[in-house]
């Protein structure tokens, strides 16, 4: 397929969508439930999507991946028509804006006399934060934030605005040395919940547990990992074992306490099995 059939093929497609959208929309012959959504109803939806996408690479599915990516390009296209029906902006806004954004943030591959290979990752994303800063001063925001934690959004899953959390307060020498010192903090803070615990039910060990948490983070961060992904991988193996343990009980003890004992053993079973196979 040519580069101008590829083009059209690609606008005849995406102008399908716009067109379906506006069609669930229509005030007089769309559907009720699209019709009565608005953009912080569909909000969860888009953050769902998002990690569904997300899911689909962890599995490697790529028919799953094209899928999730359609659904996902519906949230956009969702929220586009909404903003449209308000007069606010259209889809070609929020395409014409990305495009120029991408454009304007990598000189090294669209400037006149850009030269992608001399530039590495740690210049590209310095002359990348030195032109969010240029464009938040053209848009009379100051060029400085008042803070490191300004533009850390707020609607982020917890574990990762813990990791951008600390990573910010790292640009200026607020962290630890090495990961090795945050481990010392997570058993700090495993201590601190237990004093909490001990204490008996409340607020304390919510925030005990925190802590903990945005600790562990801070580790994975320092570690070089995805928290985010880590907790991920560590669903999956949890619920690969569970599913074994669960094979192996009859069906009236799945509806009722089992002996601890026995699922310690079924558990034990259970993680040889899966070790075994990986």
């Amino acid at each position: 397929m040519t580069d101008d059939a590829a083009f059209l093929r690609n606008r005849r497609q995406i102008d399908a969508l716009i067109a379906v959208m506006a069609r669930l929309r229509d005030p007089n012959t769309g559907c009720p439930w699209d019709l009565a959504q608005d953009f912080s109803t569909i909000a969860p939806y888009t953050i769902e999507e998002a990690y569904e996408v997300a899911d689909a690479i962890d599995r490697g599915a790529m028919a799953d991946l094209a899928d999730e990516l359609g659904d996902l390009l519906l949230q956009v296209v969702f929220h586009a028509r909404m903003a449209e029906e308000a007069g606010a902006f259209a889809f070609p806004d929020v395409v014409e804006a990305i495009v120029t954004k991408m454009i304007r943030r990598h000189p090294h591959v669209f400037a006149d006399d850009a030269a992608p290979d001399a530039a590495g990752i740690p210049q590209v994303k310095r002359r990348w934060e030195d032109i969010k800063a240029e464009e938040r001063a053209a848009k009379g925001v100051a060029t400085e934030p008042a803070s490191l934690m300004d533009d850390v959004g707020r609607a982020l899953p917890a574990l990762m605005r813990a990791t951008k959390l600390g990573k910010r307060a790292g640009r200026i020498g607020f962290d630890w040395p090495d990961a090795g010192g945050i481990l010392d903090k997570v058993e700090e803070e495993a201590a601190e919940l237990r004093e909490a615990m001990a204490a008996g039910p409340t607020d304390a060990m919510r925030e005990e547990v925190g802590d903990l948490l945005f600790t562990v983070a801070q580790l994975a961060r320092k570690l070089d990992m995805d928290a985010e992904d880590a907790l991920r991988l560590a669903n999956a193996k949890f619920e690969r074992r569970f599913r074994s343990v669960e094979q192996q009980l009859d069906p009236q003890e799945r509806s009722a306490p089992v002996d601890a004992d026995r699922l310690e053993a079924l558990w034990q079973m259970a993680k040889a099995r899966t070790n075994a196979a990986t």
